[in-house]
């Protein structure tokens, strides 16, 4: 048997799917949009159902992806997820404004069940008395149940009455003439406000019969409103949440995240001492564990910064957020909404590019995730940190440091650069679906803790098992371009180097050994090779070899380095990193890390799309290689174009 569940945004629907499917849920997408498809099942009593969660909309007048979608489904006896059963899940707080949609499914002729969610809340503030079965006889006899999908109250009494439904013996009702639906989708919109403002006035002539609200008082929820949506203390609050949030992020998954990076390090070490020697081996502890353990290092992040959003979504204090904000974002061609993932970039893009689901808005939502990998992210700190320490003066300026003010400029034109990329995209991209924030600013409420685990596997499962295919594809070639060298160029090189002299340790020579194997491999000719094209940016063939496996992800330039760099001409020099590359020079004998060449390659950094983790979640959330390949030319041209004028102005 299929059912679908339909309802308003904030209606509870999610948490009525997660109630029904628990963990046996899975997310797909339809054909040729970015549309998701979210389907589970249960079985009650022997009989299996086949649960599909429809997007949540307001009406099924199709303006959107999201509402044509609904409309296709419902509408279309021939469509796939045509379905036997509707559930239409309402707000019982708002039940005029949730009766519109419920009332359209009617029109449609669908059997249907009417689920007024949130019955807690009625009784605990007595806000409304609902008689629900008048309501079922004045809407033709459609069943309609009281439910708390909060508490889990009348879960059992849902699972028979779907479970028990026939649609050979369900009642359709039949609304008269005057209150159909409008069967013409290309109507003008003041024909779709006609309609809309007759069927208001029919639900409210239902209501009048048995609905009795109580007088309005000043609830707690709107004077805690007057300060959460203050033009001045609702941004004080919301910073302030923000900096909690991202400081918990980086506190409480850096130990994790070292626990799993140690992990997989053991791992390789393990593969390498117990397999026998040989390519197949050196391809998984290199290539394929290493892969693996940066798709899976990403995790801790995920998990928080999308626990963090649930809770901030399932308290009602999301609401708030986007209507405040969405003034300021909407002239730079975002939306409030748009906030969050722009801020969570800080942290990582991969999370912050899937929080993008939130927004509604098509060219909003792409222009969204087209720059929010500007926001400099807690990988590119390495880097910056590395060429502060090596071409800033170390300069006292009062209670201020030179370096710790050129690294937080460094993050502030990150933040300049996505608003005024947004700008653009903002005239490049064309979109006939109107952008506006429709919205309702729901009752505060205690979060159900059950969705909270439930919401946060469910992103863990995206990003492992589909952005993690992407990565871990990559990760495997770069290793076997960082591997092998054509013919025995590679052999013939490290011959040239002298034996180690007595009394210096292996794994020096060992560090000289795999820096010329570096350089002779294929992605060390592919450096030797782009050396003409970044050269005018001040970088040198090292340079690039670390651009190219920085694309792995981009902290990986310090180890690039490292291995580069392990040690001079002189065995015994004991030079840090710092030391070597400052100690580098250019066949002129110039040295190649200076103030110019240095700040070229930081603007590079923090502009470069080098995050192909990013560039496969992009693939997964637009559900085309169209957009990050976008993504990709247009950042390193910017990278590029920035480099090319700092290392200019600053030689």
């Amino acid at each position: 048997m299929k059912a679908v569940l339909i309802g308003n945004p904030n209606s509870g629907k999610s948490s009525v799917f997660n109630l029904l499917t628990g963990l046996n849920q899975k997310v797909g997408n339809y054909p040729g949009i970015t549309v998701d498809k979210k389907t589970g099942s249960f079985t009650h009593k022997g009989k299996i159902i086949e649960l599909l969660d429809l997007p949540g909309i307001y009406s099924i007048y199709p303006k959107s992806q999201d509402e044509e979608i609904v409309y296709q489904v419902l509408s279309q006896k021939a469509h796939e997820d045509h379905p036997d059963l509707a559930i239409v899940v309402m707000d019982a707080t708002n039940i005029e404004r949730n009766l519109f949609l419920a009332t359209q499914i009617l029109d449609l002729g669908i059997p249907t069940l009417f689920l007024a969610n949130m019955v807690d809340v009625v009784e605990k503030e007595n806000i409304l008395q609902l008689n629900y079965t008048k309501l079922s006889e004045l809407l033709g006899g459609v069943t309609i149940l009281p439910f708390s999908a909060r508490l889990g109250k009348g879960l059992e009494d849902l699972k028979e009455a779907i479970s028990n439904f026939s649609p050979d013996l369900a009642l359709i009702p039949v609304i008269p003439d005057e209150f159909s639906g409008v069967t013409d989708w290309n109507k003008s919109a003041n024909d779709q406000v006609a309609f809309g403002q007759a069927r208001y006035k029919k639900i409210g002539q239902i209501l009048s019969f048995c609905l009795q609200k109580q007088a309005q008082k000043d609830t707690r929820h709107s004077k805690f409103d007057r300060i959460v949506t203050h033009r001045f203390w609702g941004y004080v609050i919301f910073l302030s949440i923000l900096a909690f949030i991202f400081q918990t992020i980086f506190a409480w998954s850096e130990w994790p995240m070292h626990l799993i990076d140690t992990v997989f390090l053991s791992l390789s070490q393990w593969t390498k001492e117990f397999l026998p020697a040989g390519p197949v081996t050196n391809l998984i502890a290199e290539g394929v564990i290493p892969g693996l353990g940066g798709v899976m290092i990403f995790i801790p992040q995920i998990a928080l910064l999308f626990g963090f959003i649930f809770f901030l979504e399932e308290t009602g204090y999301m609401a708030r957020v986007v209507f405040i904000t969405d003034r300021l974002m909407r002239p730079l061609g975002l939306n409030g909404r748009s906030i969050v993932p722009l801020i969570s970039g800080v942290a990582c893009a991969i999370p912050a590019v899937m929080a993008t689901r939130t927004i509604d808005n098509w060219k909003e939502r792409i222009i969204t995730i087209m720059v929010t990998p500007l926001m400099s992210c807690s990988a590119r700190l390495p880097v910056y940190t590395l060429l502060i320490a090596l071409v800033v003066p170390d300069v006292q300026m009062g209670f201020f440091n030179l370096k710790g003010l050129v690294l937080m400029a460094l993050y502030l034109v990150g933040f300049i650069a996505a608003l005024l990329s947004a700008v653009v995209f903002k005239f490049i991209l064309k979109n006939s679906e109107k952008s506006f924030l429709v919205m309702e600013l729901p009752n505060y409420k205690t979060p159900r803790w059950s969705n909270l685990w439930i919401t946060m596997v469910e992103k863990i499962k995206i990003f492992v098992w589909e952005a993690g295919q992407v990565i871990m594809a990559i990760s495997v070639v770069l290793w076997v371009l960082a591997s092998y060298g054509p013919g025995d160029r590679i052999e013939q090189a490290v011959a040239q180097i002298p034996v180690a002299a007595a009394g210096v340790s292996d794994e020096l020579y060992q560090n000289k050994v795999n820096a010329v194997a570096l350089e002779h491999s294929y992605i060390g000719i592919a450096g030797k090779w782009i050396e003409p094209a970044i050269k005018p940016l001040g970088y040198n063939w090292q340079i690039g070899i670390s651009l190219i496996t920085s694309f792995v992800a981009r902290e990986v330039f310090v180890g690039s380095m490292a291995t580069i760099y392990s040690v001079g001409e002189n065995f015994e020099s004991g030079n840090t990193l710092l030391e070597r590359m400052s100690a580098q020079r250019d066949p002129q004998g110039q040295p190649v890390y200076t103030l110019a060449s240095g700040f070229s390659l930081m603007l590079f950094y923090a502009f470069a799309m080098q995050c192909m983790s990013t560039l496969a979640v992009v693939r997964r959330e637009t559900k085309s290689w169209k957009w990050p390949i976008i993504q990709l030319v247009y950042m390193t041209s910017l990278a590029y174009i920035s480099a090319l004028i700092a290392f200019n102005l600053l030689n």
